[in-house]
């Protein structure tokens, strides 16, 4: 190939958002699981790329129906572990398919309350997180990740921030007692395949909201540090955490021409522009895998 050349680089493609809704009701006591599901095949699709040659494209239509089948026979029981299957049948079904990547988001239902107790098969959405998990296969390595995406969360008190370089574009004044408020997005992932996911998210989940509420923070960058550290140290088979949150600022409103005094009561809730604090948090010794993270939205 001499300089200046065209040529196909790396390339997937897939049927995206299949929206799942799963009812087993083998019991009169209805479980419900939502998800929104997501695959893309890896391998030689050149000819479909530079003369139109279908040959090799498993429609994306024949990979929803699959998503769609797999749930009837397969069940659902946890994102991740529906994703490993889809990916376990894709490569082995079709020999020229070399990998792919498969992505789920999740929704949680509860049951609604009705005389008082848990109705049997009515459901109300809950709206705390979206829970999020995507499986990377590249020849033989499988890499599962999971994770967690719009996780509002905030503490009235318990936040610094002062000591910060001063030049003459600054405007913030330092504080000793702020809103700390974010939207947090986190990923991690896993080198044991075999443990049970949902009761892992859970675990996960509650023990970073649990450093985000205990640490008094003097910046948002240390409480994404102990939120991903306290995750390594209490579960040896996740190699790694990334985090993403934004400051969802809220600024103490001035009352003084009201005559008002207002010791951080009242505050004004911005949506933009905002700050973006992003990191990743490893183990020492623990190999990377940087496909395992390839086409994953940017982190640090």
């Amino acid at each position: 190939m001499a300089d200046g050349d065209i040529y196909l680089g790396a390339n997937q493609y897939g049927k995206a958002e299949c929206r799942l809704v799963r009812i087993t009701r083998d019991t009169p006591v209805h479980q419900i699981e939502d998800l929104n599901v997501t695959s893309q095949l890896r391998g030689d699709f050149s000819a479909a790329h530079l003369t139109g040659d279908n040959s090799l494209v498993v429609a994306t239509d024949t990979q929803k129906n699959t998503v769609y089948a797999f749930a009837k026979e397969c069940g659902v029981g946890s994102p991740e572990a529906l994703l490993l299957k889809l990916g376990e049948h894709f490569v082995s079904s079709f020999d020229w398919i070399e990998g792919g990547r498969w992505e789920a988001e999740s929704f949680a239902w509860e049951r609604i309350t009705a005389g008082g107790a848990p109705h049997d098969h009515s459901f109300v959405r809950k709206g705390q997180e979206v829970r999020t998990a995507v499986v990377q296969r590249y020849g033989g390595d499988v890499h599962v990740l999971a994770g967690l995406k719009d996780c509002i969360v905030l503490k009235s008190t318990g936040s610094e921030f002062h000591g910060f370089p001063q030049d003459r574009y600054t405007s913030l004044v330092e504080t000793d007692d702020r809103i700390m408020a974010t939207s947090v997005t986190a990923w991690w992932r896993y080198t044991d395949l075999t443990i049970d996911f949902n009761a892992r998210y859970e675990a996960i989940k509650a023990l970073m909201l649990e450093q985000f509420a205990q640490l008094h923070s003097l910046a948002l960058q240390q409480t994404l540090f102990a939120m991903g550290k306290a995750v390594l140290e209490t579960f040896p088979d996740v190699a790694e955490v990334k985090l993403s949150c934004p400051n969802k600022h809220h600024f103490v409103v001035d009352l003084e021409p009201f005559g008002l005094d207002n010791p951080n009561e009242v505050f004004y809730a911005a949506d933009r522009p905002y700050g973006l604090i992003q990191a990743t948090i490893q183990r020492e010794g623990t190999p990377e895998a940087p496909e395992a993270w390839a086409t994953v939205p940017a982190f640090a």
